[in-house]
């Protein structure tokens, strides 16, 4: 019974865009131009050399297709099912996941664990195009996919409480649409979406070292395209399962201090 809960509670917002298919056309057609302009704007800065801060061209196209088809992970719309922390909390609504069986913080687990499930669906499909039409290189090895996949994993667990926060942060500010605009731009930016953090200053380079943005997708997918050497994936697998621990035991202790502030505004 209990699986069969989770189960249900993880397809939510999944079945909201499946049983919309102009949102679904939306998506491709999306994803499949973000994959073509990446593709043509990292071709056209690798036209006149031959490798820059390290990466070849093929390396750099690689690692920003990657990056594209990672963001697909959790993009799903949990505003347009109204269920998302903000609304619970500004309508009043938030006193209901106190009230179910289910406990709040497994609740939003779950519903992320869909959305990521899914999501991962779109990103292997893309990536099967990709890889046979030779747009993305294939792994080194078997050594290295696995080390990718695994790195990748933990990432998308670092993701998660990263987003986890700023929900958290609803029960003490109300609103946190200001704090999500600047997470995103964050987590874009020093996650290495934009651009490996490789071409970044140095300085940039060693502040990422000290916050969690880039273990979500730079590790992994320097992992994959070889800028970080097998040799030295034990040690970012590490530092990835360090902030998992420490990010997880955080909002942990946030879910019990929210718990005391669940109250309605204006209700």
């Amino acid at each position: 019974m209990a699986v069969l809960h989770a189960w249900r509670t993880a397809r939510v917002t999944p079945l909201g865009e499946l049983h919309a298919p102009p949102r679904m056309t939306a998506v491709l057609v999306r994803l499949t131009v973000q994959v073509v302009l990446v593709a043509s704007l990292w071709s056209g800065l690798y036209a006149h050399t031959g490798a820059t801060a390290g990466m070849t061209r093929e390396q750099a196209i690689s690692y920003a297709v990657l990056a594209a088809l990672a963001s697909r992970l959790r993009e799903l719309d949990q505003y347009a099912g109204r269920d998302t922390v903000i609304q619970h909390v500004h309508f009043g609504t938030i006193v209901y996941w106190y009230l179910r069986p289910l406990p709040p913080a497994r609740y939003h687990a779950l519903r992320a664990l869909g959305e990521q499930i899914y999501g991962a669906a779109w990103a292997l499909a893309g990536f099967a195009v990709c890889l046979a039409v030779g747009v993305v290189q294939p792994p080194k090895s078997a050594a290295v996919a696995g080390v990718f996949v695994l790195s990748l994993l933990l990432g998308q667990l670092i993701l998660y409480f990263i987003m986890l926060l700023i929900d958290q942060w609803c029960f003490w500010m109300l609103r946190n649409t200001s704090a999500v605009l600047i997470l995103i731009f964050a987590q874009n930016l020093m996650s290495g979406v934009y651009a490996p953090l490789w071409f970044f200053p140095g300085w940039f380079r060693t502040l990422s070292t000290y916050l969690p943005f880039q273990a979500t997708l730079n590790v992994p997918l320097s992992l994959y395209v070889g800028r970080i050497q097998l040799s030295d994936a034990g040690r970012q697998l590490a530092i990835q399962a360090g902030w998992v621990v420490v990010l997880f035991l955080f909002t942990r202790f946030l879910w019990r201090r929210a718990a005391r502030r669940v109250i309605s505004q204006g209700g």
